[in-house]
């Protein structure tokens, strides 16, 4: 028997071995694909950072990041359920109207004289809700993902509307309010409880997506629906999943945002949807599903957020946000397109000999 042991014993260490360079090659692989998805924005990152830190000093001080992470927060958790949904080959318009709904139905909550934890738990049980209705439809009723999220766009923006017949509620005097503000406003050692709580959803979003059988599922559904179905995924189950989450997601963001205006409002920002979207595709998510990545949504928040920034340091108008975000939405996802069909390797040189 101690034979048979030490006739397998090579055999089980040279499989081990080989299991090993094989992990460690789909790591690599990984990490090239990414770096190769994001040396765009990477660069543009740089460039922008370098330009801003020579033209305006103040760019570079802590109180201008923390105001950057502080302005784009918003956008950032909106982002990242777009990340999910992007990457199973969808696509959620109604993601901005969701997080108006829900921040109205926290504003209404404190009203009612609520708690923080019950208004909190109240809202993202909206969000809840608002992604079940998106995910329903869209993986057991079969209705095409842009004819519903289209549609319940404007049912859940106008059902913000209804609630306080287009009234702002003002927060700031109710009691389950403050500590909502002291989250979004506070700091521990001179970090915003902002941008610690930013690190922590984008890490769980990261590790969900990479290492886990659920963020396994996305990318299946997103490459090939079909073939993932053949493969034991059950992929109606998965795309209500991605929905639900976006709804949470969506009603993450609309406490922020309540928390840092002190007020419920059902107006929508007209490029706040442009602006997530554009912040996906630029960080090297495929329009067509089944690749990208929160780290590269990341960078992209993190491009727009400079840019945005750059623009009102420089005293430029504001007005000017939706056609920079529209144009560089329209190179990133242009650059994507040449990337997947080869057209960079097409325009290198032959080799020699």
């Amino acid at each position: 028997m101690s034979q048979d042991t030490v006739s397998e014993s090579p055999i089980t260490e040279q499989l081990s071995q080989t299991n090993s360079i094989s992990r460690r090659r789909l790591v690599l692989g990984v990490v090239a694909r990414a770096a190769s998805r994001n040396t765009g924005v990477l660069a543009g990152l740089a460039v922008l950072s370098i330009f801003m830190t020579l033209t305006r000093p103040v760019f570079l001080t802590w109180g201008n990041i923390t105001n950057i992470v502080g302005a784009n927060s918003v956008v950032l958790v909106l982002a990242i359920g777009a990340t999910f949904v992007i990457i199973s080959a969808g696509i959620d318009l109604s993601a901005a109207s969701a997080a108006a709904l829900a921040g109205m139905s926290f504003g209404v909550f404190l009203d009612l004289g609520w708690g923080a934890t019950s208004a909190v738990s109240g809202t993202l049980l909206v969000g809840l809700v608002l992604g079940l209705i998106n995910g329903v439809l869209i993986a057991y009723v079969r209705v095409p993902f842009l004819v519903v999220t289209l549609g319940t766009l404007s049912i859940f923006g106008s059902l913000a509307l209804v609630l306080k017949q287009g009234q702002t509620i003002n927060t700031f005097s109710l009691p389950g309010f403050q500590p909502v503000y002291r989250f979004v406003s506070g700091e521990v050692a001179g970090i915003t409880y902002l941008l610690i709580f930013d690190m922590l959803v984008v890490s769980c979003a990261a590790l969900t997506l990479r290492y886990t059988s659920f963020g396994r599922a996305v990318f299946a559904v997103g490459s090939n629906a079909e073939a993932a179905h053949l493969n034991g995924i059950n992929v109606a189950r998965t795309v209500l999943s991605i929905y639900v989450l976006a709804g949470m997601f969506a009603a993450l963001a609309s406490l922020i945002q309540v928390g840092r205006l002190t007020g419920a409002s059902p107006n929508i920002d007209s490029n706040l949807l442009l602006t997530v979207i554009a912040a996906v595709l630029i960080g090297g998510t495929a329009y067509s599903g089944g690749e990208g990545g929160v780290g590269g949504t990341v960078l992209g928040v993190l491009f727009l957020g400079i840019i945005q920034n750059a623009l009102t340091l420089s005293d430029v108008s504001t007005f000017w946000r939706g056609t920079v975000n529209g144009l560089v939405l329209i190179a990133a996802v242009t650059l994507g397109v040449a990337r997947q069909h080869g057209w960079f390797a097409k325009l290198r040189p032959a080799a020699i000999g």
